[in-house]
């Protein structure tokens, strides 16, 4: 529920019987759902629009309720495992801390045991309704934290939810410690809404302050981006969404940015069909490799090959390259003149290109050509550098031509003339003033990557995790999103699958043991292919 001033939620009054009613609450799992993920403002004015047509307390009763209901099926779960079944809460000011009364009232009346630490009374009509509620059930409520944690089965973050504006501060941001050690040491740690401390649109800690780290987080009405990127992925831990009986009005809400999920591009994938050939697929070049650097390049034309391109090239700009690649002779080596790139399906470029003059020269005549191409890594260091090259990039993206670029937060900021910081701050903002810029899809990499599309949609990617930090791995995401455009993907569908599968494989090898640590970035490419083959070309 939204924080807010006194006066902001209908005003106190007897709830009506229904609003307390034992029925059983929605929890969707994010996983493989492309959910709408709201942003502050869109919630204000649901919520708003909600309660228009709602008896009092509706709301925060049916937060409370869900957060309830969940939290009894785990402690059913820890009791098989005879693990301790109190739950400790700590209840903020204001209306986050109003859903925290609730979930103890519930628990309380399902005799689970429960305590709450509230250091401030709550404040909004609604919160001091809940608190009435909760004295009324017999809820044990004090002031100060216990002295030690252990004997707690859950520990509940019900401080502050969306919508704060400064930084957690004297026993909130004490209390909010003891939670984060408390998730890191043992588990059982629950945020109501989002962690508190953490901004949900960005993901970023509010104020750069502290905030609660979950293992848990249950959110209500919708999803807010700020749980899947930056921050928020960590501090969140696993997301459990709860409509409260609002999703007509939530999925009304004309938001451009969703979940990504393979419902997004599987209808985009080729059929593999028994007529089918080598030339049904495409033919990618990877244009990259000056003198010293050609292992960028093979190793995205080595993914681009595990993501089912018909034909791989590579065009190497330097000498000292290889004749062939003995792992993949399948690869066609090339010096970059000895390739006609017009005949090409896609070509994905800047992959160890360096910035010579002949890396200019090479970037400039691979946009005058008509193919769907990907620029990363040296390629948008030289768009950054040269206003030149920038204006044909967004020149084609308004012909209905738009390039695929991939930056990281530093390439970004180069882009846009900024710093990394600046990029983080708000990393759906930078995407979007990206797209913008360039008329071009943009992936921007990082923790909850966010792909953007020049007609306003928006993406962040759920998959990944910290496997990924190893040099290499952005050239095979830039493979794998070259095939993808090789078998005639639209940019924007090409980038969504790029970036899920390459995610999902790293979250997949981590579970199989083979990360986060010392993951390489090739081994990434086989469990694309694996991934890739399990999820959309079952056997018959």
């Amino acid at each position: 529920m939204t924080e807010a001033t006194p006066g902001t939620h209908v005003a106190s009054a007897a709830p009506a019987a229904s609003s307390l009613a034992p029925e059983t609450p929605t929890l969707l799992n994010p996983h493989d759902r492309p959910l709408t993920l709201l942003s502050l403002a869109e919630l204000r004015a649901i919520e708003a629009d909600a309660m228009a047509g709602l008896p009092p307390h509706t709301l925060m009763a049916r937060a409370g309720r869900a957060a309830a209901c969940w939290l009894r099926e785990q402690i059913a779960q820890d009791n098989a495992a005879a693990s301790p079944s109190t739950v400790w809460i700590a209840a903020g000011p204001g209306n986050n801390g109003g859903d925290a009364l609730v979930l103890a009232t519930e628990l309380q009346r399902a005799r689970i045991a429960v305590e709450v630490c509230m250091p401030v009374d709550v404040k909004p009509d609604d919160a001091r309704w809940a608190l009435a509620e909760a004295r009324a059930a017999g809820v044990a409520i004090t002031a100060t934290a216990p002295a030690s944690f252990e004997q707690y089965g859950w520990l509940v973050d019900g401080m502050f939810g969306i919508g704060l504006t400064r930084p957690l501060e004297g026993v909130f941001a004490t209390l909010a410690q003891h939670l984060w050690q408390r998730a890191k040491q043992q588990g059982r740690v629950l945020a109501l809404d989002v962690p508190s401390g953490l901004d949900s649109d960005t993901g970023n800690v509010v104020g750069a302050g502290t905030s609660v780290r979950a293992t848990h987080t249950i959110t209500f009405i919708g999803a807010k981006p700020g749980l899947f990127m930056a921050s928020g992925r960590d501090l969140a831990g696993t997301v459990t969404v709860a409509p409260i009986g609002v999703e007509r009005v939530a999925s009304a809400a004309r938001t451009a940015v969703q979940l990504n999920a393979p419902t997004l591009f599987a209808a985009f994938l080729p059929a593999r069909d028994f007529s089918t050939n080598k030339g049904s697929f495409g033919s990618l070049a990877v244009v990259g490799g000056d003198t010293g650097m050609c292992g960028a390049p093979i190793l995205a034309a080595r993914a681009a090959l595990y993501t089912g391109a018909g034909k791989v090239h590579v065009a190497l700009l330097g000498a000292g390259a290889p004749p062939y690649d003995p792992p993949h002779p399948e690869l066609m080596l090339h010096p970059v003149d000895d390739l006609p790139l017009d005949k090409m399906d896609a070509l994905a470029i800047g992959c160890g290109m360096g910035n010579r003059e002949r890396a200019t020269k090479v970037l400039n005549d691979v946009l005058a050509l008509d193919v769907p191409k990907l620029l990363d890594a040296d390629a948008l260091n030289l768009l950054a550098a040269d206003a030149s090259l920038a204006a044909k990039v967004t020149a084609r993206g308004a012909q209905g031509d738009p390039c695929v670029l991939t930056p990281h937060p530093l390439e970004a900021a180069r882009l846009l003339g900024c710093d990394a910081p600046t990029v983080q701050r708000d990393r759906l903002a930078a995407a979007r003033a990206l797209t913008a810029r360039f008329a071009s899809v943009i992936v921007l990499k990082g923790t909850g990557t966010v792909v953007a599309a020049p007609d306003d949609r928006y993406a962040i990617n759920p998959t990944g995790n910290a496997a990924l930090a190893t040099g290499g791995t952005g050239d095979v995401l830039g493979g794998i999103i070259g095939a993808l455009l090789a078998q005639r993907l639209p940019p924007y569908e090409a980038a969504l699958a790029g970036v899920y599968l390459h995610g999902l494989a790293a979250d997949t090898l981590t579970a199989q043991g083979e990360g986060p640590a010392g993951l390489t970035a090739g081994e990434l490419a086989p469990m694309v292919r694996k991934l890739l083959n399990r999820m959309f070309y079952p056997p018959a």
